[in-house]
């Protein structure tokens, strides 16, 4: 179906115009006054049109433990995580709907979902995952979350000996397990596409990473993983390769400009050269960051170093949320206390152009993604102006970024397709959604971790608390 957007009001360089918008096929297909009426018409009058943005990183079966794991650091939280982790492909089918819905209300139009795994249910987990973004009609960028090491070795040793179980699946059967997954499920012109995904150095071997730069080569991937949340993961890499873990990364050839790398919170000048040298992209969590104390990634020294920055939600466990305009608010303000230069501060605009063109170029999607122009993909927003929440009128991606804009999407299309009108989507039921969550949930306020009693002690010593 085609569109004509009328009189819709749309950003340029220093101001804004007001506009029409052709939508035709999959494409933007012509901006200009005055177009003739092509398809459905929509009314755009008081209404901001921007690109969709990117919630460039997320883990969408959190949803089913948000509000209630403990306020630890990532080492402990993750242990608890993982004792609750639903067991249940049905599950991660709704909470992936959940997650859908979030970001589209949100202003995005893609996800990219660092997908947990059930053991021994690998492919069930992505396919279910994969039904929910295709019934929905998001964007998706599917990343099974992978390791080959036992979650107690992401912990570092310190002067201690440490012996850990080796992990259930050899690097080998979950290689092969990923390849299984581009055969069956990477589809990328149906809107799903898989990335090669490894947690991180501190959960993974040489091996596996080299393995999924072999798949990155042979089917074109995009590659994914957490980078230096942490301090434990800062001397973690040490006593492992006695360098930082973005330089081991750079020697064994994992960073490129397919590759977008989740947090890095602890980098060094000379990591954040290799950064940018190596055009990786980072993806800036700044929510779960606060929530798990990991501390504040050093954005603004990564956007002056020319490395490309966008944003993600996470997990709903360490957010706890899939809201992305809240997690563009927090992760631009909230480095104005790291710079005492307010020249280095990141504006509205360029939030938006972070969130938009920044998410579609760590995805290796900005030909097609992630800016206004005519041949691009139909991946847009319509916000309403006359909501509460951005009135009175100001400047409209000021309320939209430094505000709290409360139920302000009113249409959202992702390749050509309307899926939310009048700020509702269209694609499911939305009801019956939420109905399915309450009834598979329950409330309940405490809950004990036997494996965080098991390692607790040993994290405390060995991070000198």
């Amino acid at each position: 179906m085609d569109f004509t957007i009328k009189n819709a009001l749309i950003a340029t360089k220093d101001e804004y115009s007001t506009t029409d918008v052709h939508l035709v096929n999959e494409n933007i297909a012509a901006i200009s006054p005055q177009l003739e009426v092509v398809g459905t018409v929509i009314n755009g009058e008081n209404k901001l049109l921007l690109p969709g943005f990117v919630n460039a990183h997320t883990h969408s079966s959190e949803m089913w433990q948000r509000g209630i794991t403990s306020m630890y650091p990532l080492e402990l939280w993750l242990t608890e995580l993982y004792d609750f982790t639903p067991l249940d492909c049905e599950k991660v089918y709704l909470s992936a709907l959940g997650t859908a819905v979030e970001t589209l209300l949100s202003g995005g139009t893609s996800v990219v979902d660092h997908l947990v795994l059930i053991p021994g249910q690998e492919l069930e987990t992505i396919s279910s995952a994969v039904r929910a973004y295709k019934e929905v009609g998001i964007r998706a960028f599917v990343a099974p979350l992978i390791q080959d090491v036992s979650l107690s070795a992401g912990i570092p040793s310190g002067d201690k000996q440490q012996t850990h179980e080796p992990y259930f699946r050899s690097t080998e059967a979950t290689l092969e397990l990923i390849e299984e997954a581009v055969r069956l499920f990477h589809k990328p012109e149906e809107g799903i596409s898989i990335l090669v995904a490894p947690t991180g150095m501190q959960l993974c071997s040489d091996a596996l990473f080299k393995g999924c730069i072999e798949l990155s080569e042979k089917y074109n991937l995009c590659r994914h993983s957490h980078l230096l949340e942490t301090r434990a993961q800062e001397k973690l890499s040490q006593e492992q390769y006695g360098c930082t873990a973005v330089e081991h990364l750079k020697h064994i050839g994992y960073l490129d400009y397919r590759t977008s790398l989740a947090h890095c919170v602890h980098l060094t000048d000379s990591d954040i050269a290799i950064l940018a040298e190596t055009k990786s992209t980072v993806v800036h969590n700044p929510l779960s960051n606060l929530r798990l104390g990991s501390g504040i990634a050093p954005i603004l020294k990564y956007r002056q170093a020319g490395v490309n920055v966008t944003f993600g939600c996470d997990g709903s466990s360490s957010n706890d949320s899939q809201d992305l305009l809240e997690a563009i608010k927090i992760g631009s303000i909230l480095h104005n206390v790291t710079d005492v230069d307010y020249r280095h501060w990141i504006t509205p605009r360029e939030s938006v152009t972070m969130a938009s063109l920044g998410g579609a170029r760590g995805l290796n999607m900005a030909d097609k993604l992630g800016s206004l122009d005519v041949g691009k993909k139909a991946d847009l927003v319509l916000y309403d102006l006359k909501n509460l929440s951005l009135l009175p009128r100001t400047d409209p991606i000021g309320l939209l970024v430094l505000g709290r804009p409360i139920n302000v999407v009113d249409s959202v299309w992702v390749n050509g397709k309307q899926i939310v009108a009048d700020g509702k989507v269209t694609t499911i039921d939305v009801d019956k959604l939420r109905e399915e969550l309450f009834n598979q949930s329950q409330w309940y306020t405490k809950r004990q971790s036997e494996s965080v009693k098991a390692v607790e002690t040993h994290y405390r010593y060995v991070m000198g608390i």
